[in-house]
């Protein structure tokens, strides 16, 4: 079976290990923690990284740090994962759901300013599958309401977007835009702790409130004072430890990446049935996942081509299910009347490939051969 990914632990991973093991540093200071946040922090242009247990955890951390809560509301995609929306229910706010651009999957900049009401406070862009969203906008209209962005980047390590906002005209690194950025580590993202995530800000307040939330908001100087409720949200300097070595192969990572993007690409563009996730010419993608839609016409849905390229022995992933399809959300009394007619195609007409740093060339060309002969067979 050709796994949808697989991590690629070729560097410094294992003697950074040994050192936090010789030293005794193996909890949540060290080091390596304080390397990982100013190293990853540097990476994307930030003064500050503040790291945490993994990417749900920095969402919710940097909602609350920014102030949200009850009566306010944060404008975010459906077509994204469960966290997003979770971090803002949490909070007491109220996610406030937009659809995506059906061809590059991130959240429809046009529908954004219909969706502002005077209780919003936020706009939650989120990178899908490594490319950016359309920033510039979603940042002028932030500018214009007076609103705060976090921005998504889970998905986007190393993911540029070109900028021309207020005359830079260049490329800026995706978890460089607004007020914070949120990162994700998991083993399947570019630059893996196993589990982990980050917070990137160049805001003091938020810097300081992050750090105080996910270390169960002791007090600098009398530790066991309370004033408000946080969370143990830590990172271990072991996981900092993997996290240094891979931000080491950065440059290595998003090239193989990219290569593998490029592979899929020329293997299946002219494959009659479906189509893939499209590049805007203001995006360096990252191909976090390399992901594809059936067309309408196809005599399949996306389930049972990943049920036949799983017979195959191709590994997949369904896309996301909408936020306003969750029946968690229907029994909050949250958008059970809601209809986002291109969220909804995506999760019933996509997929991605196996797209892990790990895969070989060998790999992608076997995948794309099973994907092709499916199809073929089907028509």
């Amino acid at each position: 079976m050709i796994p949808v990914n697989e991590p690629l632990l070729a560097g410094n991973e294992a003697r950074y290990i040994e050192d936090c093991i010789k030293t005794g540093w193996i909890s949540s200071a060290g080091k390596y923690i304080d390397r990982f946040e100013q190293d990853w922090a540097a990476y994307c242009d930030r003064r500050y990284g503040i790291s945490v247990s993994n990417g749900t955890t920095a969402l919710e951390a940097a909602v609350k740090a920014m102030g949200m809560g009850p009566g306010d509301e944060v404008i975010m995609p459906s077509f994204t994962i469960i966290s997003c929306a979770m971090a803002v229910v949490r909070s007491g706010a109220t996610p406030v759901l937009v659809d995506s651009d059906p061809d590059i999957y991130t959240l429809d900049v046009g529908q954004v300013e219909a969706a502002i009401t005077p209780r919003t406070r936020a706009i939650m862009p989120v990178h899908i599958y490594g490319h950016p969203a359309d920033m510039d906008p979603i940042m002028a209209l932030a500018e214009k309401h007076k609103l705060k962005v976090l921005e998504d980047a889970a998905e986007g390590h190393g993911a540029e977007y070109f900028s021309r906002r207020r005359g830079r005209n260049d490329w800026q690194r995706c978890g460089s835009f607004g007020d914070a950025s949120i990162f994700s580590f998991f083993a399947n993202k570019l630059v893996t702790t196993g589990e982990g995530g980050m917070i990137v800000t160049d805001d003091d307040q938020i810097a300081d409130r992050c750090r105080s939330l996910r270390n169960l908001c002791f007090q600098p100087h009398q530790r066991f004072l309370h004033n408000e409720l946080g969370h143990n949200f830590r990172l271990t300097n072991l996981q900092a430890a993997v996290g240094v070595a891979q931000i080491e192969k950065m440059d290595d990572i998003l090239a193989r990446k990219r290569r593998m993007g490029g592979l899929y690409t020329e293997l299946l563009q002219d494959v009659e049935g479906i189509t893939l996730q499209a590049v805007r010419d203001w995006a360096r993608v990252n191909y976090w996942m390399f992901g594809l839609t059936l067309d309408d016409d196809a005599k399949m849905d996306a389930f049972e081509l990943a049920r036949q390229l799983k017979n195959q022995g191709v590994e997949t992933r369904p896309f996301f299910m909408g936020m306003h399809e969750q029946p968690v959300f229907h029994k909050m009394g949250l958008f059970r009347d809601l209809k986002l007619p291109v969220t909804e195609r995506l999760y019933r007409r996509g997929l991605y490939l196996p797209s892990g740093v790990a895969i070989t060339e060998d790999q992608v060309q076997e995948s794309a051969k099973a994907v092709r002969k499916i199809l073929d067979a089907g028509r």
